[in-house]
């Protein structure tokens, strides 16, 4: 039994005449009749009763109908789900994110996402950095949303993308914490409160670039603190400062937060399997990502669709100094 017999049989059997059918199906009439032919034979019963006048559905034909429009329905159902699927209107994309993407950067796209495509679902999945380059590579997640730079394998789609600016959080009591911005060359022998590598190797990788970049390499005492945003760092009373984004030290009570001078940028990259990409969402996940505008004051960067420099960078003013 065909798809195409069902068609023509629940056509015939709502227009009860044979050349009505043929012309709402675009087909010749005699295809047509050889068609309900064919599913009568392989039903083993008659479905139509015919007479030179009249059309008229068997006891058979009767039952067939109600159950050939619920075949067909479903049939029509699945190929407009899959056609979604196919354009990218549904579906599902498996997002992860190292830590630093979490407060501010992974739900802003999400919702820019879920604005443009209600009906694909993004399951957001947390991992570490070098857990999730290899879940890119082998397809158990979709898309990587990491910050700094990061290993670009064979195979892999890197894009740097965005970015957010560096600041530097001191005491209330140090002797820079009454300026408005601060050069780490002057932090250079000041101890440097660091992320647990173990526990945030993303953010770790992150600030190291930022000290090289700096060209210093301050003495170092590992934060005590589990939280990634090092809330309670000042507990540690022989660190003097620490190394932040905006959207961690939005959470800062008792911090100066200083943006560093001259301005250096911590980068955020997508990354993603092409090879096993195999849904169009997961294709507008990524354009949307590398077209959103971004949240106040962070950068574009040059693989982002509408890169500006940064002196004229839309994404928002540069962070003013904060006392917390």
């Amino acid at each position: 039994m065909e798809l195409r017999q069902l068609e023509a049989f629940v056509a015939v059997a709502t227009e009860l005449h044979f050349g009505r059918a043929a012309e709402r199906l675009h087909i010749a009439a005699p295809t047509l009749s050889e068609l309900i032919r064919r599913l009568e034979r392989e039903l083993g019963a008659p479905l139509f009763t015919r007479t030179t006048r009249q059309v008229a559905l068997t006891s058979a034909g009767t039952e067939l109908l109600t159950r050939s429009k619920v075949i067909l329905d479903e049939a029509a159902a699945a190929k407009a789900a899959i056609r979604r699927v196919a354009d990218g209107e549904a579906g599902t994309v498996r997002l992860g994110i190292t830590p630093p993407a979490a407060p501010v950067l992974a739900p802003h796209l999400i919702n820019l996402f879920t604005a443009e495509a209600p009906q694909v679902t993004v399951d957001l999945q947390r991992m570490w950095l070098p857990n999730l380059l290899d879940a890119v590579a082998t397809g158990d997640i979709d898309v990587a949303l990491t910050c700094g730079p990061v290993l670009e394998p064979a195979g892999i789609a890197t894009e740097v993308f965005c970015a957010e600016p560096l600041v530097a959080g001191l005491r209330p009591s140090h002797r820079l914490a009454g300026r408005d911005t601060i050069p780490l060359s002057e932090l250079a022998h000041d101890v440097l409160g660091t992320a647990p590598e173990a526990l945030f190797p993303a953010w770790a990788l992150a600030q190291r670039q930022a000290l090289d970049t700096a060209g210093i390499a301050p003495p170092a005492i590992e934060l005590a603190d589990t939280d990634l945003a090092a809330i309670r760092w000042a507990d540690q009373p022989s660190i003097d400062w620490i190394l932040l984004i905006p959207s961690l030290a939005a959470a800062h009570t008792q911090t100066v937060i200083l943006p560093v001078a001259p301005r250096q940028l911590v980068p955020f990259t997508l990354q993603w399997n092409p090879s096993r990409a195999h849904t169009m969402a997961v294709a507008r996940f990524v354009h949307c990502a590398l077209a959103a505008d971004l949240p106040a004051g962070w950068y574009t960067q040059p693989d982002h669709l509408h890169h500006t420099e940064p002196d004229q960078n839309p994404a928002g003013p540069h962070p003013s100094p904060q006392r917390h």
